[in-house]
């Protein structure tokens, strides 16, 4: 779900800002105006302070340029960029899906560079050309270091940087295996950002300086993103692995088809809370789903006359899938049809099952080795629903993408 306020958009691609962007652009206002009157007194206050807030907000539109750059080429592959968002460590563009090879996924990951490279290059010349007791010339030498600042940065090779997709499109390439690419370049920025913390903590306790807390900051968002790809890129893996076969259950009852409504309605649906999926069959054959909801569409008087036979939903009409169908293929129907549930088939077109989201949670946390209480299990079957933090059908496309671009 897409948080922070939306603010226009550039390309058709919205543009968002989160809370936390009017901290740092409230903190790079007031330190740079505080530091140019130190310096340039004769200017005045209100010329330096204002000169404060452009530098932040110029900052930040180099920022936003960088991640358009990653975005536009995203988009020319294909790929839908749902948003671009700038919040307290700079900027992310959200995009719907992975590069479908190495090589392009290598394209996207270097535009944002290349772009604030570009900045770098473009402000500097600006820079000797306009008086150094200039406030343009200066806003443009001070943004130019910083954008050489930021695609240095930005190139060290560790998930979530550039540098970590640089680093995981060449292992991508390398061994052909996306999933092992992700998890190494993971690895990298979890160890580089524990030495950030390491190194903010030190300035901090034995040099007394404070910045040293925005350093230890940077390494803490640096692990957190780190870890959450190796968790993410883990379900991925474990969602492409799994099979229809699976996940299913065998929560469902085979029952006679020739049986009148009557006798169904007594032997099976009365006083049941949850009653399980039923299934008709006769002769040995299946002859389809049984919905208890179709029961009122038929007259009371004519419960007693007629069977099963007269309203039940054939195999071949009603959403099916077979237990050799990859679970992704499974989770991404469910979600395109809106089904609360599907029968999984075997290979004679006989029941083997059916699965509901409480199932592929649940072989899903089986494979990962996850502990999940039986009542979440419940409760997510009751509901029909995934829980609000777990986003299988995205992880589910992006894993499908991923196998295909394989």
């Amino acid at each position: 779900m897409q948080t922070g306020w939306r603010v226009g958009s550039l390309f058709n691609i919205p543009l968002f800002i989160d809370p936390s962007w009017f901290f740092v652009l409230a903190f790079i206002a007031l330190t740079n105006g505080l530091a140019w009157y130190e310096t340039y007194p004769s200017w005045g206050i209100l010329p330096t302070w204002g000169a404060g807030l452009a530098m932040a907000l110029l900052l930040f539109g180099s920022v936003l340029l960088h991640e358009l750059g990653h975005s536009l080429v995203a988009r020319s592959q294909g790929i839908k960029v749902n948003s671009i968002t700038l919040f307290l460590f700079g900027g992310m563009a959200s995009i719907d899906q992975e590069s479908k090879t190495p090589g392009q996924a290598f394209q996207v990951a270097i535009a944002g560079p290349l772009v604030s490279l570009t900045l770098f290059g473009l402000l500097s010349l600006l820079a000797t050309i306009l008086p150094t007791d200039n406030i343009v010339g200066l806003l443009a030498a001070d943004l130019a270091k910083i954008n050489l600042i930021l695609t240095l940065f930005n190139l060290i090779p560790g998930l979530p940087l550039d540098g970590g997709q640089i680093f995981k499109a060449a292992v991508w390439k390398a061994t052909g295996d996306r999933f092992k690419a992700v998890h190494w370049a993971a690895r990298g920025g979890q160890i580089l950002g524990w030495l950030a913390i390491l190194l903010g903590g030190s300035i901090v306790l034995l040099a007394g300086n404070y910045s040293g807390l925005w350093i230890g900051l940077l390494g803490w968002f640096a692990v957190r993103n780190a870890s959450a790809y190796n968790r993410v890129t883990d379900w991925q893996e474990a969602l492409v692995q799994l099979k229809a076969s699976d996940a299913l259950s065998r929560e469902f009852r085979v029952i006679d088809a020739n049986m009148t409504l009557r006798q169904f309605a007594d032997e099976y649906l009365l006083g049941a809370d949850h009653p399980p999926v039923y299934f008709a069959a006769s002769e040995g054959r299946y002859r389809g789903l049984v919905s208890a909801d179709d029961l009122r569409l038929v007259e009371r008087s004519q419960w007693e006359v007629q069977t099963l036979q007269q309203i039940v939903h054939p195999l071949t009409e009603i959403p099916t899938i077979y237990e050799k169908t990859p679970l992704t293929e499974v989770i991404n129907r469910m979600e395109e049809q809106q089904l609360r549930r599907i029968t999984v088939l075997t290979p004679a077109d006989a029941v083997a099952g059916v699965i509901d989201p409480g199932d592929i949670v649940q072989a899903i946390a089986h494979k990962l080795n996850l502990q999940i209480s039986a009542e979440v299990i419940k409760r997510i079957k009751e509901e029909g629903s995934y829980p609000p933090g777990l986003q299988l059908p995205a992880l589910a496309k992006l894993a499908a993408n991923s196998t295909d671009a394989s």
